[in-house]
């Protein structure tokens, strides 16, 4: 085969296939076999070269282990962090390795530490923006909650909402209690918890948000409106019940969670029990379907009437010591 690249080899037998060369010429002058002659003629470009799958390595088995033990590295103080030996002895006790070589694991390591740091700090940018982006009003989380304060709310089924599966399956969560009970510190932290899992979050009050779409409705723009909501993962609608809609604005929020049921994720915070939402939503037609939206397949959890706000800065106010 002559020194050339194989789109060259292409263009030439192209050229003497022109030229009136045979094929069995073309095959004697180039070295070639009929099939590459046949595949010059039917294409100007060579066919992709064939990806192999890479080969197994020795190291394959352990890569795991070693990759949890550099991202914890990653969080602990830096005169912790394990070093290329430190982690070579542990693959010999812990996981029993034997037939790889120090220096094969040393240099795994080198490659991949720096690799791992960049993922960090890549994902730890992207949470960043979800949570910034979600337009909370205050910070608040899980960690803070202090589920002693109001024992009406079970820390089993707020951690378990917080693993986000319900915001995976577009489902609802309703929580509905008295002020102050804790709803709307839940509300933005289950929100958090969401936007750090990587889904689209975006907080509003129920009459802000009634209020835009009156707005929109207005200027003739609604669908537009609507349509912004339409890739937000998650919306979290606050303080729904402290202010009387109207029917025009019930039936905006209608088409809201109408647009998003079964395919995208609400949150709502509520301060009457559904049986009382005839205060809020006039309208029983309309009332009975907002309620369908919001309940079916959901989660309601009831945060009950004891003050969180009260019970907690009790907890945590200061004791006067005796002198």
């Amino acid at each position: 085969m002559p020194d050339m690249s194989k789109v060259e080899l292409y263009a030439a037998i192209r050229q003497d296939l022109r030229a009136g060369l045979s094929k069995r010429a073309i095959e004697r002058k180039y070295g070639v076999g009929w099939r590459t002659v046949a595949r010059a003629t039917e294409s100007v470009l060579p066919e992709p070269r064939k990806e192999y799958p890479p080969r197994p390595q020795k190291l394959d088995p352990y890569k795991p282990f070693i990759d949890e033990v550099l991202r914890a590295d990653l969080n602990g103080p830096p005169r912790q962090r394990h070093t290329a030996t430190r982690i070579y002895r542990r693959l010999l006790a812990e996981q029993g390795m034997t037939d790889v070589s120090y220096q094969r694991v040393s240099a795994y390591i080198r490659e991949r530490r720096p690799q791992l740091r960049t993922e960090q700090t890549t994902a730890r940018r992207r949470t960043e923006r979800l949570v910034g982006a979600a337009g909370f009003p205050l910070v608040k989380t899980l960690q803070d909650f202090d589920f002693d304060a109001n024992p009406d709310i079970d820390p089993a089924v707020v951690r378990a909402l917080a693993e986000c599966n319900w915001v995976r399956d577009g489902l609802a969560l309703c929580l509905i209690g008295d002020s102050g009970t804790g709803k709307s510190h839940l509300l933005i932290a289950l929100g958090t918890e969401a936007a750090r899992a990587g889904y689209r979050v975006r907080y509003t009050l129920a009459a802000g948000l009634v209020n835009k779409l009156e707005e929109a409705a207005d200027e003739q723009r609604l669908s537009r409106a609507i349509g912004r909501y339409r890739g937000i993962d998650l919306l979290c609608i606050d303080e729904l019940g402290y202010t009387e809609l109207g029917r025009h604005g019930a039936e905006l929020l209608f088409q809201v969670l109408t647009e998003r049921e079964e395919k995208k994720s609400v949150a709502i915070v509520a301060n009457r029990d559904i049986a009382h939402w005839s205060e809020i939503f006039p309208d029983a037609r309309l009332r009975a379907a907002i309620i369908d939206r919001l309940t079916f397949g959901g989660t309601i959890v009831r945060t009950g009437s004891r003050s969180y706000r009260r019970a907690h800065s009790r907890s945590n106010a200061p004791t006067d010591t005796p002198r």
